[in-house]
């Protein structure tokens, strides 16, 4: 099944190549067909975890309510999770689905030899990376100037693969569940340097590719999502009736006839 699912891999690798020409453009014409297909899933994730941003001032609220009894918190939290549709496990969606195409991807890439053949040529992407079955480790013995292309991609595999997380967590106000956050995508991105290293370019390409397409799409949406919220808001104070503050003046007592 799962040499089935490479060679599925490698097949429409292939295929974008004899159309294209180039194994890297082939590689990101899949990667964008790909974002594509999970757009939908991650717009809806984008946008309940817009929805949950704005319900930070209750749930802080909450935590100051109900800081002594942790049990009944994580209740109303399940609660807020509910109203808000939202997943706070839905964050790592991106990643997990992209996961068996990078494995299918490293398999590919460093098995190449045996699915082309005797038609062993360049896999490089333009005059870019000259070759994208080589690792980083394997480019830096090649010399510090063959390094550079490689070292770029690292780069942007790691950094790119959590940005979206450190963006939404810029948004929201300073909290220590924000710092836990933002320590955790900072130990995760030197997590993937070490993977990255001593991966094929090709994988860190598509993975690349991904995040950076991911990080467009969330600022797209947070923008629209913004300018719906701000619209709103501006009809809100629109038909908000105008209150007229009228002082009515106390009546004097008419003085009495005396008999």
């Amino acid at each position: 099944m799962w040499d089935a699912f490479k060679d599925f891999i490698f097949w429409c690798i292939q295929s974008f190549y004899n159309l294209v020409g180039d194994w890297g453009l082939a590689i990101i014409i899949i990667t964008v067909i790909f974002r594509l297909l999970v757009s939908p899933l991650m717009q809806k994730q984008i946008k309940s975890t817009h929805q949950m941003t704005k319900m930070q001032p209750i749930m802080k609220e909450m935590q100051d309510k109900y800081a002594d009894d942790p049990q009944r918190l994580q209740e109303e939290m399940q609660k807020l999770y509910a109203e808000a549709k939202f997943n706070p496990m839905a964050g790592c969606l991106p990643i997990l689905l992209q996961m068996p195409i990078f494995m299918a991807l490293f398999g590919v890439l460093r098995e190449m030899p045996k699915y082309m053949g005797d038609n062993v040529g360049s896999y490089g992407f333009y005059n870019l990376v000259s070759d994208l079955t080589v690792t980083p480790q394997q480019a830096l013995g090649q010399g510090f100037g063959e390094f550079i292309p490689y070292l770029i991609l690292l780069l942007i595999f790691a950094i790119a693969t959590f940005a979206p997380m450190v963006i939404q967590q810029l948004a929201v106000p300073d909290s220590p569940q924000r710092k836990q956050t933002l320590i955790m995508a900072g130990l995760m991105s030197v997590m993937m340097l070490w993977i990255g290293w001593s991966s094929p370019a090709g994988v860190l390409l598509f993975w690349g590719t991904s995040s950076l397409i991911g990080v467009a799409q969330q600022r797209i949406v947070q923008a629209s999502l913004k300018r719906a919220d701000e619209a709103k808001a501006a009809e809100e104070v629109e038909l908000k009736p105008v209150e007229v503050d009228v002082t009515r003046k106390v009546k004097k007592k008419r003085p009495t006839k005396s008999k």
